[in-house]
């Protein structure tokens, strides 16, 4: 226990699923956790862990600005914000694809730029980055915008990684599969109106996974704590699947 003694970690959709998870493992590990949501309903179980708490909605450039106002600046950021869009480039309308892109790519670009001045000015920090194995790294059917949102989420963490290399900011890209979260069981139930009911759909997106089963948030937040963490300080501009295997078995 320990690990991340003495940092301040700032997430991002801190109030369910994988930033919920990060941000609980996050505080265990001995941060001092800034636990951001649009949703406040959410932060009674993180401040019971000990975590401050902060409405952030990340579309907003104002409600980053007061983020940073009233926090400052932290030791480690994890942009965990994002959306899961269903279909193919035919079933993308204007609006959809405006959607992603703001929520899935510009937001984490407000956000980074927002703290990342500080960082630099005390002496370096650490830029986690959601991705999604479903990127560039491997393609999914029926997940054309938020493939082509976590691709570009990719590229950029690979160029900020690049160009603030000699100023102490380590920036990487974490790539979850399939992952049990409040956002999956959505998109499992709304599928299984479809596909016979949601103990079929849930089953179909099993059937993929080489290890035979879904991750779990728990598992993304370990590998966010180690990433955040001194013991990952010779590690920056990398891609970090966790999938199960999915993508290269």
């Amino acid at each position: 226990m320990g690990r991340l003694k003495g940092k301040t970690c700032l997430v991002t959709a801190a109030g369910q699923g994988i930033g919920k998870a990060t941000a609980l493992a996050m505080a265990k590990e001995g941060a001092s956790v800034v636990a951001t949501d649009i949703n406040e309903g959410a932060f009674p179980d993180l401040e019971a862990a000990g975590c401050q708490t902060h409405v952030l909605n990340v579309r907003e450039p104002d409600s980053i600005a007061r983020t940073r106002e009233a926090i400052g600046t932290p030791d480690v950021l994890f942009n965990c914000a994002g959306y899961v869009a269903h279909g193919n480039i035919l079933d993308c309308d204007e609006d959809s694809w405006a959607f992603s892109i703001d929520l899935n790519m510009t937001a984490m670009f407000r956000v980074t730029k927002t703290f990342l001045p500080g960082m630099i000015e005390a002496g370096g920090g650490t830029i986690l980055n959601m991705s999604s194995a479903a990127s560039s790294v491997i393609a999914a059917p029926n997940r054309f915008v938020y493939g082509a949102t976590k691709a570009g989420v990719i590229g950029m963490t690979k160029s900020i990684a690049a160009d603030f290399i000699g100023q102490g900011i380590r920036a990487h890209a974490i790539c979850p599969g399939t992952v049990e979260s409040p956002s999956l069981d959505e998109r499992i139930r709304t599928l299984g109106e479809t596909m016979g009911g949601y103990e079929a759909a849930k089953k179909a997106f099993i059937s993929r996974q080489p290890m035979g089963r879904i991750g779990t948030a728990e598992e993304v937040a370990a590998l966010a704590v180690y990433l955040a963490s001194d013991e990952a300080a010779y590690t920056t501009g990398t891609i970090h699947v966790i999938d199960g295997g999915w993508s290269n078995i």
